[in-house]
């Protein structure tokens, strides 16, 4: 009912009448002489208030389109009266047309001069200047086929519409006794402890007899049915698919590796030591001391620095940033100084302490994966001729397999896949290119219908046909007994271990500690603190936590665990209500949710009270009129 009442309360301003038309009248083509005819009969009657047949499809409309948008296609008649969409629009113009009853009983209405300033403040209207255009106003009404009486009266109608609501609901807030309320319920944390009891409690648990079996299988078989399979036969055409390395002449190799051997080529590098100075002078007397027997690292520790802090890296001539200091490392002999060198942050000696050479793959060891993108680049230049050379071939009446034999293409065929490319053994079909795609246009197509190609990127196809359609049907037991047999075994261990857990509650209700029960049988009990409600416990789960803030304290109760293979038997030993709860402590954003729901109460109620005033009468057979067009 919220929704009913926005939208006949008018909540929705600014383009509230030209988004409706517009997307009526343009997304759905509701052509003039259509409303001419849907539009004669009223299919709401609220006192003196009728609503036209023009107005229900037009709002029926809407609402296909907004919960199709959600789905991602386009909803079907019967779908959309599975989900109730018929009688939620019909929801929405009575609530409308009660509003708009009690407005005219109580003789509400709207001036033109606040008329004229709702119109100029419509967005849609505006100019490139931002305020309200006369020509555009004009244009907008003409798109859309309306005259401006009707907007105007349209646009009086959701504005008097707005003054009940506003009398009604307009700066309602959640009260601070229900606000503290909601600060303890949310901030209440509790400790319970447990016991995690296995299923080893109850195994080993003994295979079913054939007639335990077969009547469990009765009651289940829908589990065990076979999906619809199809056999799909399928020719994939991307670049490689197509590529010919026997096509490309070894000239052609020899000439790509010229064109492109730095491709090819590691260029020389050097593990290179700089050493800066202060001034030039400084260096030339640490060059004076190197050449009178001085070592490099005697300087290097002189200069208060560490062999780590002079080293510049491995590199090749074009990664060393500093170009003087690169011609002159590159100029060096393995463990040289160079003389004074003046670098970009000042005079320095440089060291060369390894020299790994230029190395040039040859010819001989890259031309296989020369020649093999030699090929690619050609297959992708004439992807598209092949392409259509296929399409001309099957429009010529020729098959896929044809078609594919005379390009020199693969044809790959399943011979049994369902929607969810699995197999009649239950695997997974991998290797399918363009999976998912592939499989719905082939389970939304006929047996031996050629289809349009599914794309694979930018630069491939998939073209596929089914050749055979398998119908879903039921198993039988002898086709699935072990499976199901498993299954039973799984199911029965499950509820014997729920049964003991029930057990294990009721004696700790009478009285028994868990302390107890722990040492019976021969298990842990363990202690959980500070749980929230609402909160995801990794042990607990959410479900669990929920239980636990279900039962008062010193309650207790069963939970299954999160991963399915135990049971949980819990007992609640403290609660503490959170320190300063106050309504300051609940987030704004809830509040101010809090108070939207009151405001939607008392909205239902007023309707509801003004459905039971006003007499309100639906016309089914109008209705129908309207959608049957």
């Amino acid at each position: 009912m919220l929704n009913s009442l926005r939208n006949a309360a008018g909540t929705w301003v600014a383009k509230l009448l030209l988004v409706i038309l517009v997307l009526s009248f343009a997304v759905w083509g509701i052509s003039g002489s259509m409303l001419g005819v849907i539009g004669g009969n009223a299919v709401v009657t609220a006192g003196g208030t009728t609503v036209p047949a023009v107005e229900y499809r037009l709002a029926y409309d809407r609402q296909i389109n907004v919960l199709s948008q959600q789905f991602g296609q386009r909803l079907t008649r019967e779908q959309a009266t599975a989900l109730g969409i018929d009688n939620q629009v019909l929801g929405q113009l009575v609530a409308g047309a009660v509003l708009d009853e009690q407005a005219r009983t109580l003789g509400l209405g709207l001036s033109k001069d606040r008329l004229a300033s709702l119109t100029a403040e419509d967005p849609a209207f505006r100019g490139p200047d931002g305020k309200f255009s006369r020509q555009q106003f004009d244009y907008v009404l003409r798109e859309i086929g309306m005259r401006p009486e009707d907007y105007f009266n349209n646009r009086a109608q959701v504005a008097v519409r707005q003054q009940i609501v506003e009398a009604v609901s307009d700066g309602l807030e959640a009260p601070d006794t229900f606000l503290r309320a909601v600060a303890l319920y949310r901030g209440e944390d509790r400790t319970a402890e447990y016991i995690v009891l296995p299923k080893a409690l109850v195994e080993p648990v003994e295979p079913p007899s054939d007639q335990v079996l077969s009547a469990w299988f009765e009651e289940n078989k829908a589990d065990y049915a076979a999906p619809e399979y199809r056999k799909i036969s399928y020719v994939k055409l991307e670049p490689e698919d197509i590529a010919d390395e026997s096509a490309i002449s070894d000239d052609q190799v020899a000439a790509d590796y010229e064109q492109n051997k730095a491709r090819y080529t590691t260029p020389e590098t050097r593990t290179i030591e700089q050493l800066v100075f202060k001034t030039p002078e400084a260096a030339q007397a640490a060059l004076d001391s190197l050449k009178g027997g001085a070592t490099f690292e005697k300087i290097v520790a002189a200069e208060g620095k560490t062999q780590a802090d002079t080293l510049l890296g491995t590199l090749s001539k074009d990664k060393v940033a500093d170009k003087a200091v690169a011609e002159a490392a590159f100029k060096l002999a393995e463990n040289e100084v160079s003389p004074v060198v003046q670098g970009a942050f000042g005079p320095v000696l440089l060291r060369v302490t390894e020299i790994k050479p230029e190395v040039v793959r040859p010819l001989a060891e890259v031309a296989p994966e020369i020649r093999k993108d030699l090929a690619l680049s050609e297959a992708n230049r004439v992807l598209l001729d092949v392409h259509d050379s296929y399409e001309d071939s099957r429009a010529a009446g020729e098959s896929l397999r044809e078609a594919a034999a005379k390009l020199k293409l693969d044809v790959v065929t399943v011979e049994a896949i369902d929607r969810a490319a699995r197999l009649p053994d239950g695997s997974v079909h991998a290797d399918l290119p363009q999976s998912r795609e592939l499989l719905q246009a082939a389970f939304e197509t006929e047996a031996n219908v050629e289809n349009p190609p599914v794309n694979i990127g930018a630069n491939g196809f998939v073209f596929h046909e089914v050749e055979g359609i398998t119908a879903a049907r039921d198993r039988t037991l002898d086709e699935v007994r072990e499976k199901a047999a498993t299954d039973w075994i799984a199911e029965e261990t499950t509820k014997r271990l729920a049964a003991k857990a029930a057990e294990f509650d009721k004696r700790l209700k009478d009285g028994t500690e868990l302390d107890a029960l722990a040492a019976e049988l021969s298990l842990e009990k363990q202690t959980k603190r500070g749980l929230k409600r609402e909160a995801d416990d990794a042990d607990f789960g959410r479900e669990g936590v929920a239980a636990v803030f279900a039962v008062t304290e010193s309650g207790s109760g069963v939970i299954q665990a999160p991963t399915g293979d135990a049971q949980i038997l819990f007992k609640v030993t403290e609660v503490f209500e959170p320190a300063g709860a106050s309504p300051e402590s609940v987030p704004e954003d809830a509040q101010a949710s809090f108070s939207s729901g009151l405001a939607d109460d008392l909205l239902d109620q007023l309707v509801a009270r003004l459905q039971t005033q006003y007499e309100v009468e639906v016309n089914r057979a109008a209705i129908d009129q309207a959608l049957a067009f």
